[in-house]
């Protein structure tokens, strides 16, 4: 699964061909949460509400960008990396 990106020890992923709704694979430390593209967590959990707020935050950041990647995944196209948090 390809890393979209990474920040704080947080690590952003996402499939090729994966199921409805859009959504990121979380991990931090031992935690993996499934996230949809307006921060709600799908499946999972993360185990710091800190890492949270900051995968929210850069979801916020990154609209038209998850959702060109989530596309491009779909129909099998390169998914393009995005920038971290600062």
């Amino acid at each position: 699964m390809p890393v979209v990106s990474t920040f704080f020890g947080i690590i952003i992923r996402m499939y090729y061909n994966d199921h409805n709704p859009p959504h990121i694979h979380v991990e931090y430390q031992d935690s993996k949460a499934v996230v949809d593209f307006k921060g709600n967590i799908l499946k999972g959990d993360l185990a710091s509400r800190t890492a949270l707020k900051l995968v929210r935050e850069w979801v916020d950041l990154h609209p038209e960008e998850l959702v060109d990647d989530w596309n491009a995944a779909r129909e099998g196209r390169k998914i393009k990396r995005i920038d971290p948090l600062d």
